[in-house]
């Protein structure tokens, strides 16, 4: 028993913890309520660039060709290709925004860690623009690169912290939006020429909202995984601990199993009832 709770202690709730907690939850809230908002506008315009990256990333994993990546002021995109493999392609566009916002989420709870993925956001935002941008995107991914850099400059050079709750926004926005969007335009409705109507047309053993509920799972889980693998990064028992130790602490039962009392299988009886 004492082991058990000394180790909850070690996972929950330092400072750094329940600042996260309170922080996402703030920004959950906050999502919500200004999502069809104007406000909420450039973060989902950034989480349909996303999709239509992870598009692109699973075309270039199956050896496809990249020909134009563009986002649209009506908060439409699309990404032309030729190549690759369509059934791990299709999907790569909600599942891999998903990804991406549980990737800003983990990476929020260090200062190097953030600086890292905002550093790799800005080179996406800029490479992406390689591939025939229309004229929305080239202002939309500048404007976020900029944004993006002015904040690292901040936090490195002016006043810290300040990059990690920019991640987090992030993470939480774009998590959400791609939960929201899969729920709403695949799961509560079929749309012709959707990706979850394409997918289901590659693949017709599930009906697309079948397959959107399927999505959505995968999002949603993915949402969950992030939060709790960044407080298992920064509890107490990972303060001495390098990434793949604490990752690997996160999601090791052995510390439970040993501190259960011994079962003396002899002595059992098996006839009770």
């Amino acid at each position: 028993g004492g082991g058990g709770g000394q180790a909850e202690e070690d996972f929950c709730c330092n400072d750094s913890q329940s600042a996260f907690l309170v922080l996402f939850t703030i920004y959950l809230v906050v999502c919500f309520l200004t999502w069809q908002s104007d406000l909420a506008k450039p973060m989902r315009m950034i989480a349909v660039f996303l999709h239509e990256l992870s598009h692109a990333i699973a075309t270039w994993i199956t050896c496809g060709d990249v020909r134009k990546i563009r986002v649209f002021e009506n908060e439409g995109g699309v990404t032309e290709y030729i190549g690759g493999c369509r059934i791990i392609i299709i999907p790569a566009g909600y599942i891999g925004c998903s990804f991406f916002g549980m990737v800003f989420t983990v990476m929020s709870g260090g200062r190097k860690t953030a600086t890292g993925a905002a550093a790799a956001f800005v080179a996406a935002l800029l490479i992406s623009l390689c591939y025939s941008p229309n004229r929305t995107m080239v202002f939309l991914n500048l404007g976020y690169a900029t944004v993006t850099l002015a904040f690292i400059f901040i936090e490195w050079y002016a006043f810290t912290p300040v990059l990690s709750y920019v991640i987090l926004l992030f993470g939480v926005f774009i998590g959400t939006y791609s939960i929201h969007d899969i729920w709403a335009g695949l799961v509560k409705r079929t749309v012709i020429g959707s990706d979850a109507h394409a997918c289901y047309q590659e693949c017709p053993c599930c009906l697309p909202r079948c397959v959107g509920l399927q999505w959505g799972i995968i999002a949603l889980a993915l949402q969950l995984f992030g939060v709790v693998l960044a407080l298992t990064l920064m509890s107490e028992k990972c303060a001495d601990k390098t990434w793949g130790g604490c990752i690997s602490f996160a999601f090791n039962l052995s510390d439970w199993w040993f501190d259960q009392p011994d079962i003396d299988f002899n002595n059992v009886d098996w006839n009770k009832n």
